[in-house]
């Protein structure tokens, strides 16, 4: 049978689909010595090359992986960063004809849970807006809050970019310190600073913000920042149940690892 070209290549574990259609616009990949374009199929049969290297089936060493890693505030989510920031890859275990691949993003001074494979189909499966998984963050905010804001939050604010709404909210830790008051909060979008948007549109300022779940997986108190650890195989398979996809074959029984991250 044969499938999207960038469908192929996410499986692959070249990266999101989304990513891909990118590379394939900007000529980055062939499909038979031809230059691909958006919405070629391809089957088993074709040779396909990314930037100019034949792309190999995966091997048995090469099972697809999932890593939590607790992102530091200061760390940038992209590879490389034109103002030489640290960069949440600069911790990440090495791989050998692999790529990790970040399932959503933190921004800078955001800390907390980040998920990343290399498997550019989870990667969609657990990113794309219809999946409805929700996300959750402890935040602290600074100015006046009353139930009247927490109810415009659950019920919807409009943005610039459309409404987006909390699905829910509850006090956190501690009493509230002056002006200074603490929430978890639930969304299951994953737009630009999406929760610092919205508690501004309401008059405060977020003062810290992490994240502690994906979906099904909390960040474990165990893991501090700056550190990761690598699913096991029954811990990955059931994350591929969770987005109903089939675990791939073979997948690899190893621990997770746990590690300490490297220093920089």
């Amino acid at each position: 049978m044969d499938e999207k070209l960038q469908k192929v290549l996410a499986r692959k574990g070249f990266g999101s689909r989304r990513e891909l259609e990118r590379w394939i616009a900007d000529g980055r990949v062939k499909v038979n010595g031809k230059v691909a374009r958006l919405g070629d199929r391809v089957s088993d049969s074709d040779r396909l090359q990314v930037d100019g290297r034949e792309v190999r089936a995966r091997t048995t060493e090469q099972q697809a992986k999932v890593l939590l890693y607790h992102k530091p505030t200061g760390e940038v989510c992209s590879r490389k960063d034109p103002e030489g920031r640290p960069s949440v890859y600069d911790r990440l275990p090495r791989l050998r004809q692999q790529r990790w691949i970040s399932i959503g993003r933190l921004d800078l001074n955001t800390s907390g849970l980040l998920l990343f494979t290399t498997d550019g189909e989870l990667a969609n499966a657990l990113m794309h807006p219809s999946s409805g998984i929700d996300r959750e963050y402890l935040v602290r905010v600074n100015g006046e809050v009353d139930e009247a804001m927490l109810e415009r939050l659950r019920a919807g604010v409009e943005l610039d970019d459309g409404v987006a709404r909390f699905t829910d909210i509850q006090a956190g830790r501690g009493a509230a310190a002056g002006s200074n008051h603490w929430f978890y909060v639930a969304l299951t979008e994953g737009r630009n600073r999406e929760v610092r948007r919205l508690w501004e549109s309401q008059g405060v300022q977020v003062s810290r913000l992490k994240r502690v779940r994906f979906g099904p997986v909390v960040i474990p108190s165990a893991i501090k920042a700056g550190r990761f650890k690598e699913f096991s195989a029954a811990e990955c398979r059931e994350i591929y149940q969770y987005v109903g996809l089939p675990a791939p074959r073979g997948l690899s029984q190893r621990r997770p690892t746990g590690r300490s991250a490297p220093s920089r």
